[in-house]
């Protein structure tokens, strides 16, 4: 599958699909972006069964916000809707290669057992106590 540019109006209803989505927060003046880029790239290529998209945090500096990038470029990935991965920083191709083998091992039920329970920590609304 190519990668595909994400923008707000698609981004929640991409990530949320079921099976695994790999984001890359990149602008064009970012050289380690650039450097990542035809990496990513290839990766798409090797993984059809994974949706990789990109968001230009230029283009879409308010879901940038939203997704608390402060460093670009950041790769997240979620599963099944879940963020299993973020990290800054330009991936060499064997380090991606090994996040995409982790994120494809990942026991789902375990990832939902722990959200559930960081959930039933907070109060009612999703609100912490002050």
């Amino acid at each position: 599958m190519a990668t595909i540019e994400l923008t707000a109006d698609a981004f929640e209803e991409t990530v949320t699909a079921p099976g695994i989505t790999l984001v890359d927060f990149w602008a064009d003046w970012c050289g380690p972006c650039k450097s990542f880029s035809p990496i990513y790239d290839a990766a798409s290529a090797k993984n059809p069964d994974i949706t990789f998209g990109k968001v230009d945090t230029e283009a879409e500096q308010g879901l940038s916000a939203a997704a608390g990038i402060t460093s670009i470029p950041t790769l997240m990935a979620f599963r099944d809707g879940i963020l299993v991965f973020s990290q800054p920083g330009a991936l060499p191709a064997p380090a991606l290669d090994q996040v995409i083998t982790a994120v494809k091992g990942l026991d789902m039920d375990e990832v939902r057992a722990m959200v559930a329970a960081q959930e039933a920590g907070a109060t009612p609304e999703g609100h912490d106590h002050p």
